[in-house]
């Protein structure tokens, strides 16, 4: 599909369900939201926060909600396109304009809105992994102590870097080679692609 840069030329290129569509878009844009165009496809936004979109299939349209899963869904229409991958997007989805039941439709948007603006959201998880240092480098360290004083005094994005390197490397003597290159350079402090970065 070409990248499209407004809700009409979305809609043109979905025109199989361009009468669909455009009733959707019509009920939308009766509520606060503010109609936007993002990964080429219509979102609709409060407050620069995405809250529906519009989406167009060969065989289906739908409404997205971006934080469906806090909805009540009291009649059982949302799905989870992505089972096990998506948290917290929901799809209302149809084959037909018939199918359409716009009091419905438009409380399940009424009430994403106000989800929204009570800050139902899911975050993104940023907890911090625990860094797995592989036994190679382990053992380097637990034999140098000033080597294990450098390698703390690294950033852990650093650190990451320089596990993964050993981590990748299939043979045990690449990784002993691999090894006896980046202990020089953990001793100055510096990180694997340093010199890449500063060019």
């Amino acid at each position: 599909m070409k990248k499209v840069y407004s809700v009409e030329e979305y809609i043109e290129e979905n025109n199989h369900f361009a009468d669909a569509l455009t009733l959707l878009r019509r009920m939308i844009n009766k509520t606060e939201l503010e109609e936007t165009v993002k990964w080429s496809a219509p979102v609709y936004t409060l407050n620069g926060k995405n809250v529906v979109g519009l989406g167009a299939f060969k065989n289906h349209f739908g409404i997205w909600f971006f934080n469906g899963v806090f909805l009540k869904d009291e009649h059982n229409l949302l799905i989870n396109a992505q089972e096990n991958k998506t948290k917290a997007l929901r799809q209302m989805r149809f084959e037909s304009i018939e199918q359409i039941d716009k009091n419905i439709v438009l409380a399940y948007v009424k009430e994403a809105i106000e989800n929204q603006k009570l800050g139902k959201e899911i975050k993104p998880d940023r907890s911090k992994k625990k860094l797995e240092i592989p036994i190679e480098l382990k053992n380097a360290l637990s034999n140098n102590t000033s080597l294990k004083d450098a390698f703390k005094t690294l950033t852990p994005y650093k650190q990451k870097e320089y596990c993964e390197y050993i981590d990748t490397a299939k043979r045990e003597a690449t990784k002993q080679t691999r090894l006896d290159k980046i202990k020089p350079m953990i001793l100055k402090g510096i990180g694997l692609n340093d010199k890449y970065k500063n060019c």
